[in-house]
């Protein structure tokens, strides 16, 4: 039976500087870049989503940003066919893959083989699209589906829990060969780090990226829905200021870093990393790892 492909997943909460350790693994072994973000999957959301620069895309290959326009659907399920694909080729080239994001569902998709229950019509979706929340929300209690940890206020996800009857996706064991590296910061450090990169995201044109996208694609548009864009909307129709939207998405930041940790801490299997990581801990992990997996 063929073993399966060695993979390294960075994971943890955002800000903490994944996607650098990320680069630094795969210029020492040899690896490629798959990225698991829900956002940089999407074209024209570059600075807001801290995407990786085209210098570093020369330096090392990345796969699965800008695969879907701003106002396209993509889901887990379709990530994790992508990414299995992305693993196979990078590893039949004998490059090392490096999965790295903090979309904690995409992660989990790949290394549990999660089963996904298969979703209605496209003639169904768009219906249900044109449901307000609370008018969703009363289908699903009317339909007696349990909500479980589904965020009331995210709009896809009532719709695919509507879709699917409630059913959700199937877990299996961590796949063989894989090592789970998490990153994470005291709180008072990660919110340093969280300001730091939004003011560099704010010198290098995150108003206009946002302008430009609201412009073409209207507020009702899934890219502006994200962190670092949705906070937006108030400012440009004139009812709030620059320093009020920098402490919303500073507020929003902090709270997704809350949801991903509370998600990446059930996972035993991950070894924790304070940021700023230490980089011969990293090493000897590695190491380790791919000692003990030769291919």
């Amino acid at each position: 039976m063929k073993k399966q492909a060695r993979l390294i997943c960075i994971v943890g909460q955002t800000a903490t500087g994944k996607s650098s350790l990320a680069m630094r693994i795969a210029q020492a072994w040899n690896g490629e870049i798959i990225c698991a973000d829900s956002w940089t999957t999407r074209r024209g959301v570059d600075i807001g989503t801290a995407k990786p620069s085209a210098e570093d895309r020369k330096l090392v290959p990345h796969h699965l940003l800008d695969v879907i326009n701003p106002d396209e659907d993509f889901n887990a399920a379709l990530f994790k066919d992508l990414a299995n694909q992305a693993i196979s080729d990078i590893s039949g080239r004998g490059r090392l893959p490096i999965m790295v994001g903090g979309t904690g569902l995409y992660i989990d998709s790949v290394i549990y083989d999660y089963s996904f229950s298969t979703v209605g019509s496209s003639h169904n979706r768009e219906l249900l699209n044109g449901l307000s929340l609370p008018e969703l929300l009363k289908k699903i209690d009317d339909s007696r589906i349990e909500l479980g940890d589904v965020d009331v206020r995210n709009k896809r996800r009532l719709i695919r829990l509507i879709e699917t009857n409630g059913a959700r996706p199937t877990k299996h064991r961590l796949r063989e060969r894989t090592l789970l590296l998490g990153m994470q910061a005291e709180k008072n450090k990660l919110k340093q780090l969280i300001s730091g990169r939004l003011d560099d995201m704010i010198v290098s044109g995150l108003e206009e990226e946002v302008r430009g996208l609201s412009t073409r694609y209207g507020w009702d548009c899934e890219a502006l829905k994200g962190i670092s864009y949705a906070q937006w909307k108030e400012y440009f129709l004139g009812s709030e200021n620059r320093d009020q939207v920098r402490q919303k998405i500073i507020s929003a930041t902090m709270s997704l870093a809350k949801r991903q940790n509370t998600w990446f801490e059930r996972n035993k299997s991950i070894h924790w990393l304070d940021a700023p990581v230490k980089w011969p801990e990293v090493v000897d992990l590695v190491t380790t790892f791919l000692d003990n997996n030769i291919s």
